[in-house]
């Protein structure tokens, strides 16, 4: 069995729901939480997500595409980086 991380971000106006909505995708795409942080800065709600998946069929592709979807119906977007993308883009 393989292992993969990956960042996910999620920023938008904040409005019930969307921790919920994002984690019931992440659960249904065997995405586990290994580390996070969320603030709410007056109505803009932030979300960084450490996450791992062990799986050898995770599909990333529709994944994406489901994080994509729920971000729209939530009205936040949703971004997921692997690891290493994350870190070569944000790195000093």
């Amino acid at each position: 069995m393989s292992s993969s991380r990956f960042v996910i971000t999620v920023i938008g106006l904040d409005r019930v729901g969307i921790v919920a909505g994002i984690s019931r995708i992440m659960a249904e795409y065997g995405v586990n939480i290994a580390d996070i942080r969320q603030t709410i800065m007056d109505d803009l709600f932030t979300m960084f997500m450490l996450t791992e998946v062990k799986s050898d069929n995770f599909e990333l592709p529709a994944f994406k595409d489901a994080m994509d979807l729920i971000g729209a119906q939530l009205g936040v977007q949703v971004i997921v980086q692997h690891e290493d993308v994350f870190r070569f883009m944000h790195r000093i």
